[in-house]
C-alpha cells in the first residue's frame, strides 16, 4: 500500500487532484435540488453532498459551493425559504448530470435537460416529476464555511412523495427498489444493492 502525503497531493495537476480527493470520501447520495426565484423561474441543480442531520426534527443539510461558482440555488433558497430534493434514478441520471452545466441566471435547467417540473399547489418550489422519491423542505439556517467560502444549508422536511410499497413495516425505505443511484467523485454514478439489514447493536451482543 502506497503512502501519499498532502504535500505530494498539492503538487498534482488540479483536475487529477480534484478527482482523487472527491473520490476519497467514498460513495455519496446524489439528488436534484429544485428551487424557484422571486420572478417564478425554476432552477434545478445536482448535489452529491446531501446529509441527514436528524429525525426529530427532520433535518437535511447540503453544501453549496462558493457564490461565484454556484449562485442560483442558494440565492433562490434565500429568497423563498423553500426547496425540494429529488432522488436520481437509472433513467434520468444523464439529464440530472447535465444540470451541473453553468447555465445563466434566468435559464431553467428543466427546459435545458428535458426534465419535467411538478408544482404541488401547496408547495412553492418545483419537484422533478420523473423522480420516484422526492421531498420538500423549508429553510432553517445557512452557515458560512470560512475555510473554503462554501455554505452549509439546513432545511426541515415537511412533505414527502414516494410509493408506499418501498417502505418496510418499520419505516425503512428501500431506495434501491426505486432505482435510486449513488455517486462517486464528480461524474461517477452507481447502482445500489442491499446486502443485509443488521439488528440494533447492543453491548451484550457479539
Amino acid at each position: 500500500m502506497e503512502k501519499i502525503s498532502i504535500d505530494q497531493i498539492k503538487t498534482w495537476d488540479r483536475f487529477y487532484r480534484g478527482n482523487f480527493i472527491n473520490s476519497l470520501s467514498g460513495f455519496k447520495s446524489v439528488s436534484l435540488i429544485g428551487t424557484i426565484n422571486a420572478e417564478g423561474i425554476p432552477n434545478l441543480a445536482i448535489f452529491s453532498n446531501i446529509v441527514h442531520l436528524g429525525a426529530d426534527p427532520a433535518l437535511i443539510g447540503f453544501v453549496n459551493r462558493p457564490i461565484e461558482a454556484a449562485p442560483h440555488t442558494l440565492a433562490n433558497i434565500q429568497e423563498t425559504k423553500s426547496f425540494t430534493i429529488n432522488h436520481i434514478h437509472t433513467t434520468i441520471y444523464q439529464q440530472a448530470h447535465q444540470t451541473s452545466a453553468k447555465y445563466p441566471a434566468g435559464c431553467s435547467e428543466f427546459e435545458k435537460t428535458g426534465l419535467t417540473p411538478y408544482f404541488h399547489p401547496t408547495i412553492l418550489s418545483p419537484f422533478v416529476e420523473e423522480s420516484k422519491i422526492k421531498y420538500a423542505l423549508s429553510l432553517e439556517e445557512i452557515i458560512p464555511i470560512k475555510q473554503n467560502s462554501t455554505f452549509f444549508v439546513i432545511g426541515a422536511i415537511h412533505t414527502v412523495f414516494l410509493d408506499k410499497s418501498i417502505v418496510d413495516e418499520d419505516g425503512f425505505i428501500y431506495i434501491d427498489r426505486a432505482n435510486s443511484l449513488t455517486s462517486l467523485g464528480l461524474d461517477g454514478y452507481y447502482k445500489t444493492e442491499k446486502i443485509e439489514r443488521l439488528p440494533y447493536a447492543k453491548t451484550n451482543r457479539n
